[in-house]
């Protein structure tokens, strides 16, 4: 694996499944790996789990991790190709890039979406340039567009959970927020579902919150969530605003928040987020609160998704 930025960068998504519950198992086994090695966590806006995780996983592997802020650490990066830098940025990735790749032997970088112009933020300007002119793989800690590592930790924790010997029915329901949130992990657990075809997967939503066809292809969408919840195995609940009219909340849909009463006709399912979450706006206290919850055992999984890709680069 030369670079992980979606899941096109995966060969086989079950054997780094079963490789990160390897981990799981032996922290330790390859702590060897990355020993000399130093892995450079680029950080463009906050993170717990992401950060942790990922720091933790470096470490069982052997690699030095140093954590860089750029908020707060570095000078202000330009991105823009011919910028005439007379303004408020004062260094160019060009020039900053190659740098940080020679001090690290991967970078893992997380940016964040403006929400202001859908073509901007799908052209993925900051993953894209670290790739291009950095010399050293790239890692994404969560894109514009995409957050692979929580979506190879969201099948790791279906897959050590379903013991069925059929495909378990997962569905993604939408959730309101009080403000707007990008679609990267909607899209992200949409494509990798999808691209493992192990599961009966639907998507629900209100009208105006369509996903784009190039992350759900393959998926059932539905506007009726009692529907999509009947007989579900495992519920994701996840906040994206209007991808069509874009970065905008075009209603709230209160009634779209997850409680026990949603799930009245799926007995066994269990209930996934990524975090951080909104108590009673995204899920219900009874639902948080309640057996179906496996948040905190998806937040420890983030450890050993993002230690089978580091496996992976360094095997690489």
């Amino acid at each position: 694996m030369k670079n992980f930025v979606s899941v096109k960068d995966v060969k086989n998504i079950d054997a780094l499944i079963q490789q990160a519950l390897d981990y799981k198992q032996s922290p330790l086994k390859d702590q060897t790996l990355g020993r000399g090695k130093r892995a450079g966590l680029i950080f463009f806006n906050p993170s717990m789990r992401t950060r942790l995780s990922t720091q933790i996983a470096a470490k069982n592997l052997g690699l030095d991790p140093i954590v860089v802020d750029v908020t707060s650490d570095t000078w202000s990066l330009e991105f823009a190709d011919g910028a005439v830098m007379n303004g408020t940025t004062v260094e160019h990735i060009k020039d900053a890039a190659p740098i940080l790749g020679s001090y690290f032997d991967v970078l893992c970088v997380r940016s964040f979406p403006k929400l202001q112009s859908r073509v901007d933020d799908e052209s993925e300007q900051v993953m894209n340039a670290f790739i291009r002119y950095a010399g050293v793989p790239v890692v994404s800690l969560e894109s514009s567009m995409l957050h692979p590592l929580q979506s190879l930790a969201d099948l790791i924790t279906i897959t050590e959970t379903f013991k069925e010997k059929r495909k378990p029915k997962v569905v993604l329901t939408w959730a309101p927020h009080i403000k707007p949130i990008p679609a990267c992990v909607a899209n992200s657990f949409s494509e990798w579902v999808t691209a493992w075809g192990k599961a009966e997967f639907i998507i629900a939503h209100p009208e105006g919150y369509e996903l784009s066809t190039e992350y759900t292809r393959g998926a059932e969408t539905t506007r009726n969530q009692a529907a999509a919840l009947d007989g579900a195995d495992f519920v994701y609940v996840k906040n994206w605003s209007s991808v069509t009219d874009y970065g905008k909340i075009l209603a709230p849909h209160p009634e779209w928040l997850l409680t026990e009463s949603h799930l009245a006709r799926a007995p066994n399912a269990k209930v996934m987020h990524c975090l951080p979450l909104r108590r009673n706006v995204e899920l219900s206290d009874s639902v948080l609160d309640g057996p179906r919850n496996i948040l905190t055992q998806l937040a420890k999984n983030r450890v050993w998704s993002a230690q089978s890709v580091l496996a992976e680069i360094l095997k690489g």
